[in-house]
């Protein structure tokens, strides 16, 4: 399942904080700003991404804005692969493949930019969480609209209370999803 062995989970979990009621009442957001400040716990989370990125053959790893930046950009140096960056749209210079997705609220949209992917890249996919799953379900369909394929997808956390699992099993057409932890 996850490269992570239990102890590496435990100092993982222990440099996550809860903080009550952000950003809006009734929400308990996961902090990992601890566990970045800490390089004992940074290494092994990026060691562990690292291990899942020679498991899945990855070429590219794809960081999902913003946080996924701050993970995926050390696991790609550390693998021997290319970093491509998914933003927000109209964050990104030069010619772009865009992609809108529903949000429980809304749609936004994202981007790539469109000669950083191509045919024969088998592409990871990292995000500090996954949550609803709609920006990583759009990730993916960025991925195959620039003709590579995906690799697979891993995040640090997965929040087991919504269904973001569920919404990306169609997309990932058979491509692994690793949680290193599952709150």
């Amino acid at each position: 399942m996850s490269a992570l062995s239990p102890e590496g989970r435990e100092l993982l979990l222990s440099r996550i904080k809860d903080v009550a009621d952000y950003p809006k009442p009734g929400v308990m957001f996961k902090d990992i700003t601890p566990l970045l400040a800490d390089p004992q716990a940074f290494a092994a989370l990026t060691d562990a991404l690292a291990e899942l990125a020679g498991q899945y053959g990855a070429t590219k790893i794809v960081g999902l804005e913003a946080r996924g930046f701050i993970l995926a950009a050390p696991v790609a140096v550390q693998a021997g692969i290319g970093f491509v960056p998914v933003r927000k749209a109209g964050k990104l210079p030069g010619a772009t493949l865009a992609q809108s997705y529903e949000l429980e609220y809304g749609t936004a949209e994202i981007e790539v930019h469109a000669e950083d992917l191509a045919a024969g890249d088998r592409v990871m996919v990292i995000d500090d969480v996954l949550a609803t799953g709609g920006t990583a379900e759009a990730s993916l369909s960025l991925i195959r609209r620039a003709g590579a394929e995906v690799a697979g997808v891993a995040v640090l956390m997965e929040l087991s209370f919504l269904p973001g699992r569920e919404r990306l099993a169609g997309a990932l057409a058979g491509a692994p999803l690793d949680a290193l932890i599952v709150v």
